[in-house]
């Protein structure tokens, strides 16, 4: 059955007495938090600069490479929260309860990149110079959105905001530090708070316009990048996250994609126009490919990681042998 499409104009105020409902249950669920609680200062220390401190040196940091590059990746993906502001205001309205929802969410993802950064200084995991002009950078590029529209802005934000609480929650696990996990899990809590209002949006758009919905998931699937790809040594950094398990394609399609679809019932729907079906047609294949894909990177990462213990045990200095008297 083919439907009238909607604009966004009409959709975003169809959508706004739900919008306005989640806006309510956020506030009623959300709990008081203060970054500074989650630093701990008791162990910094001057860096070397006006204050005459001590400079910083790699050694000084306790957590692996692996697990200060997740930081970095997800400190700076914070950083740029004025151009994610921007993009959702574009793609929605300051108007009404969005307007209201936007800056609630603005105001809650703020804390995020200040007690990150704060963890970061604190225990001298990362070189602060270098970190700044990351952020310099990050930020100078300013953010732009893969959204097309209301909808596609709505799937993108409920995708990225499940994979930013997944990312979190497994840096902190990976770092070994119980300061640095309960810090990471509670920004992981706000994260998963924020993917539940989208999440809930979006499973409200179904009722209004599944056919759109259907291409804007599908679209942003299978274009799907994380916010911060942009930002200075991206690539490397994430290839050595994925090889450290802490967020891989295996990851992404069993911990985020699959869970949102299947909480939406994507693959349930009934009634899509042909729109819709061939959207979910070329979604399910997609997640075919993906999944093979994910399969094979789990198989190549054994081998590299198999390869790496072997190389390290041959290097190891063998303890010498002490002749036996006869």
């Amino acid at each position: 059955m083919k439907r009238p499409k909607r604009d966004d104009a009409s959709l975003i105020r169809e959508l706004e007495p739900f919008a306005a409902g989640l806006l309510s249950r956020h506030i009623a669920a959300a709990r008081e938090w203060f970054p500074h609680q989650y630093v701990p200062w008791g162990v910094g220390r001057d860096f070397d600069g006006p204050l005459e401190g001590e400079p910083w040196q790699e050694d000084q940091s306790r957590l692996d490479p692996a697990a200060r590059s997740a930081l970095v990746v997800n400190l700076l993906t914070e950083d740029n929260l004025p151009g994610y502001h921007h993009a959702l205001a574009v793609n929605s309205t300051r108007e009404g309860a969005w307007g209201e929802w936007l800056n609630r969410w603005t105001a809650e993802e703020d804390r995020h990149a200040s007690s990150i950064r704060g963890y970061l200084h604190a225990t001298r995991a990362v070189d602060p110079v270098a970190l700044e002009r990351a952020r310099m950078a990050q930020v100078s590029t300013g953010f732009e959105s893969p959204a097309t529209g209301c909808l596609s802005g709505i799937a993108y934000v409920a995708l990225q905001e499940l994979a930013t609480r997944i990312s979190h929650r497994n840096t902190g696990r990976h770092s070994g530090d119980p300061v640095c996990e309960r810090l990471m899990a509670r920004i992981a809590q706000d994260e998963n708070l924020h993917m539940v209002f989208y999440r809930e949006v979006l499973r409200a758009a179904l009722t209004i316009a599944p056919d759109q919905v259907l291409v804007a998931v599908e679209e942003n699937v299978r274009s799907f990048r994380m916010p911060g790809h942009a930002m200075p040594g991206f690539a490397p950094m994430a290839a050595q996250i994925a090889v450290a398990g802490v967020y891989d394609l295996r990851i992404h399609h069993d911990d985020v994609l699959m869970p949102l679809l299947r909480n939406l019932k994507i693959f349930d729907l009934e009634g899509l126009g042909p729109e819709g079906e061939q959207a979910r047609d070329s979604l399910a294949s997609h997640l075919e490919r993906l999944d093979a894909r994910a399969g094979l990177f789990v198989e190549r990462r054994a081998q590299v990681l198999a390869a790496r213990q072997r190389r390290a045990h041959e290097e190891r200095p063998q303890a010498p042998v002490t002749p036996v008297p006869e």
